[in-house]
């Protein structure tokens, strides 16, 4: 090997390295976190049972289901079980503390609160909310449970804080099937967007932030960025590329046409015909993982809305980075933002728009929370809500590990923060606890700088 390949493979693997101390005292730790959140449950058997199936979802078990948890503790699965998918626990004032939690620890005034549906393949018909219906992780439509979920982004770090089942029209019709999986009579169909209000409405307040941010399955409807504008919530939502709008900048006809209006036209297209001079370069740093160089434009439209009517001024952002074989990649955004405001700052909030997606996924590797095996209504909102809950454990842990790393008294390394490896945070517990319970903003001709590395961890909740 040569030497210059060496001594970088020799550098990586110390960066790679975890103090031991990180993993003191970890299950006191977790005992201490879950503390405000499991005592808001009403008997102590729930107590207790909670405690268990956080630390069955924190460790390093494969699946993370009712009956590997329970042989973690050397238990019976029935009450676990019984726990989990029968038990009237109310999931809701569990999630109100994890979000107060959450806004009090990465909470930053310009935070970003983000939407996104994800799905769950099932097979057969039973499983509460089980229909054909988009599953983005095969890429089809597909028999699967469709969750809405709410994540926070800031500088600090991105955390879900809540999560609605999304409950087709199918089944909010058959009464048998409802019965069946204990829907409650108060739950009415309701669209994802209409979901994604209701989170937006309970949670709010405890979130500091200044963006709502989503997909672009949340940013087609014209109906959702009105209600989101009415509630005085500032959105960039992504949407399709045959969005079609008219660009309230472009000239105007010649005097020969007697129409004189500016034509309508698909986003995409819009984008494409625009000149290479039209395009601000901004440099988007992430810490460790290097920069990310992307273009960006923006402009004052009207869209078409649902109905093919003509919808208000919106600002229409467009992003583009380059792929390896020569090609660009577009995303297109609507915003109410002022079109005053920095094309940094929409690339920054873009950005925290596509963190919501690794929340997701360290939720479903780390913390179980596609592993449930529960057929019924409640079952479903209770696994939901300790996975979010252990997941929030995790994220304080590796914070409180790369604070270590760093030196409680010295300054992060140069490189960047090192990324503590959460499966050996997990493995930490598996086996050993059977009975116990920025950014500066600028934009120019040399293009913009948005800052996101992650500050400073902080301990745990309640040391």
């Amino acid at each position: 090997m040569e030497r210059r390949f060496e001594v970088r493979m020799r550098a990586v693997l110390a960066e790679c390295e975890v103090p031991a101390q990180v993993f003191q005292g970890m299950q006191e730790r977790l005992h201490e976190f879950a503390r405000p959140f499991v005592l808001r449950l009403a008997r102590v058997e729930q107590i207790e049972h909670a405690g268990r199936y956080l630390t069955g979802l924190v460790s390093g078990l494969e699946t993370k289901n009712v009956e590997s948890i329970a042989y973690l503790h050397d238990q019976e699965r029935r009450q676990l079980q019984a726990f989990v998918g029968q038990s009237p626990w109310d999931h809701r004032p569990l999630l109100e503390e994890l979000a107060r939690q959450v806004g009090q620890d990465l909470g930053e005034p310009d935070g970003v609160l983000v939407f996104d549906p994800s799905a769950f393949p099932k097979s057969g018909r039973d499983s509460v909310g089980v229909a054909r219906q988009w599953c983005g992780r095969l890429g089809k439509v597909d028999n699967c449970q469709v969750g809405v979920y709410l994540g926070y982004v800031s500088r600090r770090e991105h955390a879900l804080v809540d999560a609605r089942l999304y409950l087709p029209e199918e089944w909010a019709r058959d009464r048998i099937r409802r019965r069946k999986c204990g829907v409650p009579s108060s739950v009415r169909f309701r669209t994802r967007h209409e979901l994604a209000l209701e989170m937006l409405l309970d949670k709010r307040s405890l979130l500091p932030h200044a963006w709502v941010a989503g997909d672009d399955e949340m940013g087609r409807s014209t109906w959702f960025r009105r209600q989101l504008a009415d509630l005085q919530e500032q959105y960039l939502l992504a949407v399709p590329s045959n969005t079609i709008v008219r660009d309230l900048r472009a000239p105007l006809p010649s005097r020969a046409d007697p129409r004189r209006k500016r034509a309508f036209e698909q986003v995409r297209l819009w984008a494409a015909a625009l000149p290479a001079t039209a395009w601000t370069k901004i440099d988007v740093r992430d810490g460790h993982r290097g920069p990310l160089l992307v273009e960006a434009v923006k402009t004052r439209v009207v869209a078409k809305t649902d109905r093919r009517r003509i919808g208000p001024e919106e600002t229409l952002v467009v992003l583009r980075a380059a792929q390896d074989d020569g090609s660009w990649k577009y995303d297109y955004y609507l915003s109410n933002a002022r079109v005053e405001t920095p094309l940094a700052e929409f690339a920054r909030v873009a950005k925290a728009e596509h963190r919501i997606e690794e929340c997701l996924q360290r939720s479903k590797s780390e913390a179980g929370l596609a592993d449930y095996e529960v057929r019924n209504w409640v079952g479903w909102h209770h696994h939901q809500t300790l996975s979010l809950i252990a997941t929030w454990f995790l994220v304080q842990e590796a914070r409180r590990g790369k604070k270590i790393h760093a030196g409680a008294d010295s300054p992060t390394s140069p490189c960047g923060p090192v990324e503590v490896d959460r499966r050996r945070l997990r493995r930490a517990y598996h086996g050993t606890h059977r009975t116990r319970p920025h950014a500066t903003l600028a934009t120019n001709s040399t293009g913009a700088t948005v800052s996101l590395e992650i500050s400073q961890p902080i301990g745990a909740l309640n040391d």
